[in-house]
């Protein structure tokens, strides 16, 4: 198979939970744990940190992955979903994993796995891990695809565990309350092993203290320890202000384990993230006049924390090109958004995007008004077309409206 009918197998014979949704997601290990036994258990091979939360997870992954390459080590880097293309997701030092290696792996095992039946991620999970032991990586930051006990990634054994946050996104998966997400999530912290919080929730703090004890694991909270102040971060995105102190305690734990990390290799790593690993979509900048912002904040959390940072900005007319899935609790992120702005509704190219319409309909019933689009492409060129050079233009609501906005 050429690369593109690789994708194009990989894409339609595989479920895959970021186009379709909850009949992707496999409730347990079994699929995952045949895969890396054919595989010769390369999960064992390398060393790694293990990165789940609701939201940050993928910046905070990236931003790791950074420090450790600007310390000098070879740096795996799984993470999900891709933007523009599949190979995104799993890379070294910054560089996609090559072309022929995806062709030949899916070659090679494609007949061994159809008999396991594995979904898109389980695919790709056996993908990245087999890469980055044949590789030899000194190190992967390996990010959970959704929760946390369950999912794919988790078969490593890590040097050290990380949960972001909690949040409420994919409920129909995970649990309806805070507490219901925080165990799935609480599924990565290891026996005698390490597990650093981002954020302190009331929430979720004695829980994830009760779990810490039950499996005699080191609990630290990143902000009792460090804070993002004087910090100059490549990623402008103030909520990365939360997620900054959890890559500085990382990397002091990683210096006790025999990383040397220094503080300039912190500074850098930090700096130059978008650099060094390609990192895209997070507060990102696509144009200044006008002023046109693309971030993938997809749930209540990540949109409060955006539209925290809009009313930062100086501008005329705010317009917002959205689109979201039809899996989230859509009342619940619009009733976020300001009413005072030209709103573009679209939907991306995916089974599970939510259509134009249906979102523009529960748009107007809290009075947010505007127009329908069926592609991202036409809603962003019509947002252009209106806007002038002082206007602000904001791409939100989804990864995958973002990644065809960009």
């Amino acid at each position: 198979m050429t690369y593109s009918e690789t994708l194009s197998y990989l894409f339609t014979k595989l479920a895959m939970y970021q186009r379709v949704g909850a009949s992707a997601y496999k409730a347990d290990l079994n699929n995952t744990k045949a895969i890396c036994k054919l595989l010769d258990n390369p999960e064992n091979k390398f060393k790694s940190v293990h990165v789940a939360g609701t939201n940050g997870k993928g910046s905070t992954s990236h931003m790791l992955a950074a420090v450790l390459q600007s310390a000098g080590y070879k740096v795996g880097l799984y993470t999900s979903p891709h933007l523009k293309d599949f190979r995104e997701r799993i890379k070294i030092n910054g560089r996609m994993i090559p072309k022929k290696y995806v062709m030949n792996f899916v070659d090679k095992y494609k007949n061994d796995f159809e008999k396991i039946n594995p979904s898109f991620f389980e695919w790709s999970t056996g993908l990245a891990f087999d890469y980055f032991a044949k590789e030899k990586v000194d190190i992967a930051i390996i990010e959970t695809g959704l929760g946390g006990r369950l999912d794919s990634t988790n078969v490593i054994s890590p040097l050290l565990s990380i949960i972001i946050n909690i949040s409420y996104d994919h409920q129909n998966l995970l649990g309806n309350t805070l507490k219901e997400i925080a165990y799935e999530k609480a599924g990565i912290i290891k026996q005698n092993g390490i597990i650093v919080i981002g954020e302190k929730q009331k929430e979720t703090k004695n829980f994830f203290q009760k779990k810490a004890k039950e499996k005699n694991a080191l609990l630290l909270y990143a902000e009792d320890y460090a804070n993002a102040k004087n910090i100059s971060c490549e990623l402008k995105g103030i909520y990365q202000e939360k997620n900054i102190p959890t890559v500085l305690v990382a990397s002091e734990i990683l210096n006790h384990q025999g990383y040397e990390i220094s503080s300039k290799a912190v500074a850098k790593g930090l700096k130059d993230v978008c650099k060094l690993t390609g990192l895209r979509g997070r507060w990102e900048v696509l144009s200044k006049k006008p002023l046109i912002v693309a971030d993938i904040a997809h749930n209540e959390a990540g949109i409060k924390e955006v539209f925290k940072q809009v009313k930062t900005i100086k501008y005329k007319k705010l317009h917002v090109v959205f689109g979201t899935v039809n899996d989230k609790d859509i009342q619940k992120i619009l009733s976020l958004l300001p009413k005072k702005a030209i709103y573009y509704f679209c939907k991306a190219n995916i089974p599970r995007a939510l259509d134009e319409n249906i979102l523009s309909e529960k748009a107007k019933t809290i009075r947010l008004n505007g127009k329908t689009f069926d592609n991202v492409k036409q809603a962003l060129g019509t947002a252009k077309k209106n806007a002038f050079s002082n206007d602000f233009i904001l791409v939100t609501g989804s990864a995958f409206v973002v990644a065809e906005a960009i």
